[in-house]
């Protein structure tokens, strides 16, 4: 089901979406446009290059109906320089993921999206030390009790890494409230959300507006956190961070999180 968003790497999204082929390139293609504008055609904002329509790797029309989100994927495009690299443009990549790919197959990823909700990251807690369970606790057990109480879903956790199977109905009660969220741009920036921060109710609870992009962020990053403030980290990790950030904060423009 992977091979369906476009903006994961995997070998169909290699094979149908030629911007990640444009990436592992050498040389970037060069700017070849001045203007970048957003123009209203018929109840949709269509980006355009020097006048021209952008279309997607899929050549359909590169078109939205909100114009925060069309501003925001012209803004990508603008801030290309000499060449237009991709990998700085999460925005867009995710709106081609969307027409693309998502758009004809929303129930396989609504289905993907819930098997997550099946293996969660917040479910397997530390054991020790003390101040790493506390810090998870911190963090997770709001979400759970949220799932539990508001959605009905009482899902159960459990310490070490062992897979524990979730009670069918609490898989039924995450299934049901992810049914509030079911086009292709919604379900696109779930999917992305979702594996970026590990953790389907996560996912979920930007699209609810339960908690903001950076509260979830940081959530799915507490056993990391933890680990560089024992250990220290790196300009590498710190870089490749930073460029998940960029896809979180895309994922989080097509969930209109808080």
């Amino acid at each position: 089901m992977r091979d369906i968003l476009n903006d994961m790497s995997d070998k169909s999204e290699q094979e149908k979406n030629p911007m990640r082929d444009v990436q592992k390139q050498t040389a970037l293609p060069k700017r070849f446009y001045t203007d970048v504008s957003v123009v209203e055609e018929a109840d949709q904002f269509v980006i355009q290059l020097d006048g021209k329509s952008v279309n997607t790797p899929a050549k359909n029309s590169l078109s939205l109906t909100d114009k925060l989100i069309a501003d925001q994927v012209a803004l990508e495009w603008k801030q290309q320089e000499k060449s237009i690299d991709p990998a700085k443009m999460p925005l867009t990549r995710m709106i081609n993921t969307a027409i693309d790919g998502v758009n004809d197959n929303t129930e396989a990823v609504f289905d993907e999206i819930v098997s997550f909700s099946g293996t969660d990251m917040l479910f397997y807690r530390a054991a020790s030390p003390a101040k790493l369970v506390e810090l998870q606790s911190k963090a997770w057990d709001p979400i759970i009790q949220w799932a539990r109480s508001s959605l009905g879903a009482p899902f159960v956790i459990t310490e070490g890494i062992m897979h524990v199977e979730q009670p069918p109905e609490a898989i039924e009660a995450y299934s049901k409230a992810l049914k509030r969220h079911t086009s292709a741009f919604v379900l696109t920036g779930l999917h992305s959300a979702t594996t970026l921060t590990g953790s389907a109710l996560l996912g979920l609870s930007l699209a609810e507006g339960i908690v903001s992009a950076e509260e979830a962020w940081a959530a799915a990053h507490v056993d990391e956190d933890w680990n560089i403030s024992q250990w220290g980290t790196d300009d590498e990790a710190e870089k490749r961070r930073l460029f998940r950030w960029a896809d979180m904060r895309a994922a989080c423009l097509l969930l209109n999180c808080k």
